[in-house]
This record gives C-alpha cells, sequence and structure tokens, in this order.
C-alpha cells in the first residue's frame, strides 16, 4: 500500500475527538494546548501497554503453535511476526512527541491538530484490528487449522502501523516547516 493511499485511508476513516477520548483513560487534556505533550505521553503509554499485551498473547500462542516440535515448520514466520509487533511496541514507546505546549517550535492550528487526531486514532484501530487477528489466530490453533493466513495478516497490519505512525511524524515534522 502507498504512503498516499495510506494517509487518504486514515483521513477517510477519522472519528471525532470523542471516540479517541472515550478509549483512553486519562485523556482528556487533549485538546488544551499547553497538555499536548503530556496527552501525547499518555497516548503512547496506553499504545504500548495495549500493543504489548497483543506482543504477550502473540508469543503465548507461539509457544503453543511450536510446543511438541509439531509447528517447527512456522518458526520462522512466527518469529518475524513477533519481531515486527515487537519493534513497533518499541517504537511507539520511544518517540519523542514533536510538539508540545505554548513554547514549542511546532505550532499547529486547529485543521491540522484534526489530522494528527485521525493518526492517533488509526493506531487504536490497527490495535483492535490485531485483537481480531490474533482471536482468529487463536481458534485456527485451537482447532488445528491452518493459521497461515492469520500470521500473514498479523504482520500485515502491524507493518501497516509502522508506517502510519512514521507518517504521523512526518505530518507534525512537515507542519513544523510550514511555519
Amino acid at each position: 500500500m502507498s504512503i498516499t493511499n495510506l494517509y487518504e485511508r486514515i483521513m477517510s476513516q477519522k472519528g471525532q475527538l470523542e471516540n479517541l477520548v472515550a478509549r483512553i483513560p486519562g485523556f482528556k487534556g487533549y485538546q488544551e494546548m499547553q497538555a499536548r505533550r503530556k496527552a501525547d505521553t499518555i497516548l503512547r503509554q496506553h499504545l504500548t501497554t495495549e500493543f504489548q499485551k497483543l506482543v504477550d498473547r502473540f508469543s503465548r500462542l507461539e509457544n503453543k503453535i511450536l510446543d511438541g516440535g509439531k509447528g517447527l515448520k512456522h518458526m520462522s514466520r512466527t518469529r518475524e511476526v513477533k519481531s515486527k509487533m515487537q519493534a513497533y511496541t518499541d517504537m511507539v514507546s520511544t518517540v519523542a512527541p514533536k510538539y508540545s505546549g505554548m513554547w514549542a517550535s511546532v505550532k499547529i492550528d486547529a485543521e491540522a491538530l484534526e489530522r494528527i487526531y485521525a493518526f492517533d486514532e488509526a493506531q487504536i484501530r490497527y490495535q483492535i484490528h490485531l485483537e481480531k487477528a490474533l482471536n482468529s489466530l487463536e481458534e485456527k490453533v485451537n482447532a488445528g487449522d491452518d493459521f497461515g493466513e492469520e500470521l500473514d495478516t498479523i504482520f500485515d497490519t502491524t507493518v501497516e502501523a509502522i508506517e502510519a505512525f512514521k507518517l504521523r511524524d512526518d505530518v507534525i515534522l512537515e507542519l513544523s516547516q510550514d511555519l
């Protein structure tokens, strides 16, 4: 998927700010100019916690897949998927905010802030998609069915989440160049 298509899809799927705020405990100060950095940190902590839960859940499923040697043919792919999921989680948890309150070098108007909200909401949608994909993977593993497609879905969704998160940073940094 191209970056342009990804950007257009994120913008077209954005919901209201209330949808984002309702999903994240302690996130109510996001609208206030002085609270932006703290809100960004709260969002990243929330996403990191939720994505780490998904990585941990995948690790348990991977152990089940590989248990007793019966799933060794999937070992390379499961490690690749887990590695990508962990890389995304680490990226979200360690990235520094690119904007902040009143004295920041990056000033963001209401329209630009709406675009940033859309990217933030997209990250939560990726978390929901990954949860559903893990549910499907778990069902297939428990039933003894082929689950290659589910591994691909988890990997592809994680890659797209990484691209979207990087694109969010690009949007923020580009805003600072417009000043």
